[in-house]
């Protein structure tokens, strides 16, 4: 991991405390190869599914809201329960959700941030799903792009970020969070079978 700079953006200094778990999950993930086949991909997806469900809550979060005015419309879940339909299978139950009433924002901002940055890898992701059929408006719609582009969107979600105020508490409890996010990932992707 390579040190950053205390002036530093709030999101350069998670994506370098992050750097060495986000490659190696990615790497787990196209390893799994869950375009391979129809069957890999739902697995896959209802892997997203339940990722979607555990942050579900953060979208409704009206002080999160206030650090993130266009938060609601990163809502996720709609669409990963669609693709699930699109692709014949059922809704699994829900699991207790990870976040209840008392939300820790710091952490949920962790959590947030990681969300928020798969969606700049899911170009890549898409062009693996058009093989197996599905797109952004079918099978696909949980990576479906901002219609102002990924770019865009991603960099007001960074410089909100950026301009959340916290103590040096709460800067450990965002990367707490982040590195949070990826282990459940990480626990999902073991559960969905693709790890085989």
């Amino acid at each position: 991991m390579t040190a950053m700079p205390a002036s530093a953006s709030r999101w350069r200094r998670l994506q370098s405390d992050t750097d060495a778990v986000h490659r190696a999950l990615d790497a787990r993930i196209m390893a799994g190869d869950p375009f391979r086949d129809r069957d890999r991909y739902g697995r896959f997806v209802l892997m997203q599914l339940q990722f979607f469900r555990d942050i579900d809550a953060l979208y409704a979060e009206p002080d999160l809201r206030a650090v993130f005015p266009d938060l609601a419309e990163r809502r996720r879940l709609p669409l990963a329960e669609q693709d699930v339909r699109d692709l014949g299978l059922d809704l699994p139950p829900g699991e207790p959700p990870l976040f209840g009433a008392a939300i820790d924002l710091p952490a949920a901002m962790g959590w947030l941030y990681v969300a928020e940055g798969a969606d700049l890898g899911s170009p890549f992701l898409l062009k693996e799903t058009a093989k197996l059929g599905f797109d952004e408006s079918f099978g696909a719609r949980h990576m479906r792009g901002h219609p102002q582009g990924r770019g865009l969107h991603w960099h007001r979600f960074t410089d909100a970020l950026d301009a959340a105020g916290l103590t040096a508490e709460e800067e450990l409890r965002v990367t707490g969070g982040a590195h949070a996010a990826f282990a459940r990932v990480n626990a999902l992707f073991e559960a969905a079978g693709l790890a085989d």
